[in-house]
C-alpha cells in the first residue's frame, strides 16, 4: 500500500482556489485552516489577483521576461498565460522545490515553446539562475521580472531569505522588476498569532510572518513602483474589492 501523502503548501493552496490537484491531507490542512480563521479564505485570492495585476502592469511596462520562483501548481490566469495573451514573444519560467507542481507545469507546457518550468530551491538561488533550462529562455542581461508572490513566508530565518532575495536583485539588468506578496506581522492580534501557531502546526512546514518593514527592506536599492508596499488589495486595484485581509502585503520594485 502507497503511503498517504502529507499536505503541501502548494497542494493546500490549489485546493483553497477550488483545484483539483490535491489529496486528502491537502484538503484536511485546508479545511481546518479555514474553520481556525476566516482570513484563510481571502489569503490565497488576495494572493492570486494581485498577481494577475502586477504582471498586467508589467506587460503594459514593456516587460517580456517573467521568471516566477516559487509557482506552486497551475491555476487560472498563470503567468504565461497572461503574458502570452499581451505579448506573444514574452518568455515565462515557473520554479518550484515540489517537483509534482513541476511536472504539472512541464505537462500544461509541452506545447509552449515560450515557457517552461524548473525543479529548483529559492535558497539556492545560482543553480536556480544558472538552470540551463532557464537561461534557454531567460536573457539576464535584459529586463526581467522576477515574482515571489507568497513564497518568502516559507523561508525561515535560518535559511537567509535576506540573501535569497538579495541574488535575485543582483542578478537583474537594469529596468527588471521584482514582485513581492507575502505574509506581514503588523496587523495581527494575540488571537490571530495564536490560531496562526496551531495553522503551522497542522501545515507541518514554517510560515514566516515579518514586518511590513522587514519586507520593505527585501526591495533595497530598488525603486518602489506606486502606490509601495500595501495591502495586497490596493495594489492598482483594477475593480471594487472586498476589505483588505491585512494579513498581505504587496509591492513591485524596478532597478534602476
Amino acid at each position: 500500500m502507497l503511503d498517504r501523502p502529507g499536505a503541501a503548501s502548494s497542494r493546500v493552496y490549489d485546493y483553497s482556489l477550488g483545484g483539483k490537484d490535491n489529496y486528502g491531507p491537502d484538503r484536511d490542512v485546508a479545511m481546518a485552516a479555514l474553520a481556525m480563521h476566516r482570513v484563510a479564505h481571502l489569503l490565497p485570492r488576495e494572493n492570486r489577483k494581485f498577481m494577475r495585476r502586477a504582471v498586467r502592469y508589467l506587460l503594459d511596462a514593456g516587460v517580456r521576461q517573467f521568471i516566477d520562483v516559487g509557482c506552486g501548481l497551475p491555476g487560472k490566469g498563470n503567468v504565461h498565460e497572461l503574458a502570452g495573451r499581451a505579448a506573444p514573444e514574452a518568455r515565462t519560467v515557473y520554479v518550484d522545490n515540489d517537483p509534482v507542481a513541476v511536472v504539472h507545469y512541464q505537462a500544461l507546457l509541452h506545447a509552449v515553446p515560450t515557457a517552461t518550468a524548473v525543479h529548483g530551491d529559492a535558497r539556492r538561488p545560482a543553480d536556480v539562475l544558472g538552470d540551463p533550462d532557464l537561461t534557454a529562455l531567460i536573457d539576464l542581461d535584459r529586463p526581467v521580472a522576477v515574482l515571489m508572490i507568497a513564497m518568502l513566508d516559507q523561508i525561515p530565518e535560518a535559511d537567509d531569505p535576506d540573501g535569497v532575495v538579495r541574488a535575485f536583485r543582483g542578478a537583474m539588468a537594469p529596468g527588471s522588476h521584482l514582485v513581492i506578496c507575502d505574509l506581514a506581522s503588523d496587523r495581527l492580534t494575540p488571537a490571530d498569532l495564536e490560531k496562526h501557531e496551531k495553522i503551522v502546526e497542522l501545515l507541518g512546514f514554517p510560515v514566516e510572518f515579518r514586518p511590513a518593514s522587514r519586507l520593505a527592506g527585501f526591495f533595497a536599492g530598488l525603486d518602489l513602483v506606486d502606490p509601495g508596499l500595501v495591502p495586497a488589495p490596493e495594489w492598482r486595484p483594477d475593480r471594487p474589492y472586498d476589505p483588505p485581509s491585512g494579513w498581505l502585503m504587496a509591492g513591485v520594485g524596478r532597478k534602476p
